[in-house]
């Protein structure tokens, strides 16, 4: 347990999680090293990973297309590997091998696992880094024929899957390499919700003015279990924003005008921003007001609501810079309402860091792990 505690998170946690587990075997009811070994997890594996796996319409479609693509005797890139399975999807698909990439180390670890209980391990190989880190002739033989991925947040741009896509397709894909997802969209609509509204923007409590706390939050990350509670209405159909190749994708920043109209009547609360991803003809993913599944959704607050009628339309501005989307609300004249998705870099699943930070150390008394010079950043936020 002192080696536990003492231990450099410079390794992405993985000496300290055998340590623990050595630990653990001494004495499986150690209070002290469930709490260590639980927290480390958490911070090194993010939540969103499990009902991410159990999401079975994602994954159905993950399968349906990889199978599509994937032809017998291709080279497969798969970027992301979390738990292992689009790997081993491409690898049931015929791929003759599968290269798939994941830079934290305790999830390729488990993964390795994972694929091994499968059978698979003749056939997946599991790299421990950065896609941006893999070298063609050292961890890869040859280019691959098709690149796989869910690299994407709730609004696509999050976890930097332009710039990582870039650089696969230019430089670790074939000419004309297939890709799993092929493109994506988002989609802006106007939108009505009190129980959003109470949540995000409570006008008093306990009697007391709480208004000038409300610009404090304009971007409202809505939950799973909140979008289903908050009953958000549409007051209008979609318009799109940005349209993405991922086959061949472009990083360069954009800018959008748009007027989203009201075709049903109400109180507009929020422009809510979605996306749809077309993984292979035929097969779409979503994270639209209609959709359920494991992706949150994003809902750019707006200043003040707006009474609508049908035919009236408010004007956005959308801007993105690859990694992040902001979106601005205009009233007759000037932009009143103005909100921007800010992530930070250890948000990202791939995508190489502008300089390796340390993790921050993990908040438990008395243990103060010792930084180490290159440790790897935890990954994405919520998906």
């Amino acid at each position: 347990m002192q080696l536990a505690k003492t231990a450099s998170l410079a390794d992405g946690g993985v000496q300290t999680s055998q340590l623990l587990a050595e630990a653990l075997q001494l004495d499986p009811h150690h209070h002290e090293a469930q709490i260590l070994q639980e927290r480390l997890h958490q911070t090194f594996v993010p939540r969103w990973h499990f009902p991410m796996l159990a999401d079975q319409a994602r994954n159905r479609a993950y399968a349906e297309a990889i199978a599509m693509k994937v032809r017998p005797g291709d080279i497969v890139l798969d970027i992301g590997c979390g738990a292992g399975l689009t790997a081993m999807l491409a690898a049931r698909a015929g791929a003759k091998h599968v290269y798939t990439c994941e830079q934290q180390p305790l999830i390729a670890a488990a993964a390795t696992q994972v694929i091994a209980d499968n059978g698979l391990s003749d056939r997946i190989t599991v790299l421990s880094k950065w896609s941006h880190e893999i070298v063609i002739g050292v961890d890869m033989p040859d280019q691959a024929d098709v690149v796989v991925s869910e690299i994407v947040d709730t609004v696509l741009l999050g976890e930097g899957a332009l710039d990582t896509l870039s650089h696969a397709m230019a430089v670790l894909a074939k000419p004309g390499a297939r890709a799993v997802p092929e493109t994506g969209t988002l989609v802006a609509q106007l939108v009505e919700s009190e129980a959003l509204l109470q949540q995000w923007r409570p006008q008093t409590a306990e009697g007391f003015d709480l208004s000038a706390f409300h610009h404090l939050a304009r971007v409202a990350q809505i939950t799973p279990g909140d979008f289903m509670a908050c009953g958000l209405r549409s007051l209008g159909p979609g318009t799109d924003l940005f349209q993405f190749d991922f086959t061949r994708p472009d990083v360069a920043p954009a800018r959008s005008n748009a007027r989203l109209s009201c075709t049903h009547g109400g109180e507009a609360h929020a422009v809510f921003v979605s996306f749809e991803m077309q993984l292979a003809p035929g097969i779409a993913l979503t994270n639209g007001l209609t959709s359920d599944g494991h992706w949150g959704r994003t809902a750019f607050l707006l200043d003040a609501s707006r009474r609508l009628s049908p035919g009236d339309d408010l004007q956005v501005t959308a801007q993105h810079d690859a990694a992040a989307l902001s979106v601005s609300v205009h009233d007759a004249e000037t932009a009143a309402s103005r909100a921007q998705v800010w992530l930070e870099p250890a948000w990202r699943l791939e995508g190489e860091p502008s300089a390796p930070t340390a993790p921050a150390a993990l908040d438990y008394p008395g243990w103060t792990p010792t930084p180490g010079p290159s440790a790897e950043a935890p990954v994405r936020a919520c998906s």
